[in-house]
């Protein structure tokens, strides 16, 4: 199976455990790989056979914008899901969230959540 790779999506956003995260904000970044089969795009050099990236950045950027989630695990999850619930030719994602400044004392890391989904896994919200 083929795969794209959009890394270094960098986001303000509001996802945090403590209350100040959610009203403060802080950066994310938000790599992500697409499973799809690229075999005609490849073939044709025509954009109408692939995906468009700026509409999966636009749906990463929108979701870390406007997302109030206390955990990374969800805001990881609901990318996850709404890449698949938006395409049908991907048939896989690997979504990895950051938080470059976690407000964690004497810590100078960043947290990292991977995950990886399948159309099979996507959870529907209703």
């Amino acid at each position: 199976m083929d795969c794209i790779h959009l890394t270094g999506i960098r986001v303000y956003g509001y996802t945090g455990f403590l209350a100040e995260e959610q009203v403060l904000g802080q950066w994310f970044e938000v790599d992500v790989k697409l499973w799809l089969d690229l075999s005609l795009p490849g073939k044709t050099d025509n954009i109408e056979d692939t995906i468009d990236y700026r509409s999966i950045i636009s749906l990463i950027q929108n979701l870390v914008k406007n997302s109030k989630f206390a955990l990374l695990e969800r805001l990881a999850a609901a990318i996850a899901d709404g890449i698949l619930q938006d395409s049908d030719a991907i048939n896989q994602v690997q979504v990895i969230v950051s938080k470059p400044s976690a407000p964690i004392p004497d810590f100078n890391g960043k947290i990292s959540i991977e995950m990886t989904r399948s159309k099979s896994q996507v959870i529907i919200d209703n």
